[in-house]
Order: structure tokens, then sequence, then C-alpha cells
């Protein structure tokens, strides 16, 4: 509390004023801040942050001979390209976004080339009219055991039937479950592929709960397959490389 004390010298002449000396204890004062900082600290609620779930490749349940093994059924390989035009990537004129195509092929590559689809072509396309289109299309078709109990899942999250946290818990295992038919994926970004192709690839697992998934680079097979699919097609897929270090792989 403020103190106003005065002073007590001797004499004075007749008129003088008198002298106060002022004294402020501040002591409350940083009492009373103290006692607001803890008050909010402990009633302020932390703002979660906001990331996206990505579901990683695992090698769950797989022994370990058998972890660079799927059933012919189960497997699925993608090489990614992106066209280019000149020396940048080629942009679709409707949708103002890059064209990457993706060619795949299911089970062991078919070198014999006794299958008319030994290798097909896709594009990122993603949900149209409500429906998954493209390699979506193919990749929620070979996981749809997975995603029709994801689906549940979200409805019950979404009726407030089960919370934000068991929704993610649930969903997490039912990826996982090895009592359902899921696929092995093998991303195989080329030489020509820019990040958000590959990019493109990895969301699309996330969104079709794809758990099993590997990225490496394209094999010999893999060049045998693109050569004859150009020659049977009349397309230029293997290039010189084009793509521009500071936007590609």
């Amino acid at each position: 509390m403020a103190q106003i004390e005065q002073s007590s010298g001797g004499k004075k002449k007749k008129g003088a004023q008198k002298k106060m000396s002022i004294h402020v204890d501040f002591t409350p004062m940083v009492d009373m801040n103290m006692l607001l900082i803890t008050f909010f600290m402990l009633c302020t609620t932390m703002i979660k942050s906001q990331t996206l779930q990505i579901v990683l490749p695992t090698n769950e349940d797989v022994k370990k001979e058998q972890q660079s093994q799927a059933k012919q059924s189960e497997a699925i390989t993608l090489i990614l390209d992106t066209e280019y035009t000149d020396d940048k990537p080629t942009v679709d004129a409707e949708t103002g976004k890059t064209i990457h195509n993706i060619y795949y092929y299911e089970g062991i590559a078919d070198t014999t080339f006794s299958t008319p689809k030994y290798l097909r072509k896709e594009q990122f396309i993603g949900n149209m009219n409500h429906q998954p289109q493209g390699i979506r299309k193919i990749l929620r078709s070979k996981n749809e055991e997975v995603m029709k109990e994801y689906e549940s899942l979200k409805d019950r999250w979404k009726n407030k039937e089960i919370t934000k946290e068991e929704f993610d818990q649930l969903a997490k295992k039912n990826a996982a479950d090895s009592l359902k038919t899921r696929p092995v994926v093998v991303i195989k970004p080329g030489p020509n592929t820019t990040y958000e192709g590959l990019i493109n690839a990895i969301d699309e697992m996330n969104i079709n709960q794809i758990s099993r998934y590997s990225i490496e680079l394209p094999s010999h097979t893999d060049t045998v397959l693109l050569r004859h699919f150009e020659q049977a097609n009349n397309e230029t897929i293997i290039r010189p490389t084009v793509r521009t270090t500071s936007t590609n792989l």
C-alpha cells in the first residue's frame, strides 16, 4: 500500500512548503499478478494441432521370410510417370492440374505378354459424382472389405455413436486386420515423376486405407513392360530425363 510520510526536520522558516516522501509497496500487486497468471494457466485450453493422418506401411503379422512376398491376388504394382511439354510438366486445360500417368499390373509381371491386360494405364482422377474414378477405383476394389468397415465406422462417428479418438483407433485396427483381404501395393516412381505424383500415390494409400505398401525404383522388368506398351499403343513413355531438379524427384 502507498504511505505518505511527512518529514520531521529541524526548524523551518515560516511559510516554507512541507516536504513529504511517498513510499509504495508493490508486494500485493505482484501477488495479484502471480495469482492471475496461475489462474489463466490452469483454465486455458491448449489448441490441438490439426495434422493429416497417414496410414504408414507396415509388415504386421508377416514372418521375416514372407516380408518380401505377397499373394499374387493381393499384389499390385504402380509405375508412376508425369507427362511433359518441352521441359515443363503438362497441365490439363480443363482441370488445371498436372497430368500424371500410372501404369499398373496385378500379381507377377507378365513378360510373355500372353494376356491382353499385362499392363494397364490410369490417372489420378479422384471422385466424380461421389464415386471413385481412375486408380482410386482400382485400389478401392482391391481393399473392399476394409473400406466397407471403414465407411461403417465413419457413419458411427458422424452419428456421434463413437468419439473421434475411438474412430481413429478402430480405423487403424481395421486397416491392419489380417483376417481381411488386403492388397500389397508397390509404388515405383519413374525418373520423370514429380513430387506431386508421388504424394498423390501416397494420398491414395491413405484415402483407401491401404496399410501395406512400399516405394521402390522401377526394375528392368518394368522397363520391358513399358517398352512393349509403347509399341502396342504408339506412345512415348521411356524418354530422356526432362524433369527439373527444383520441382521433381
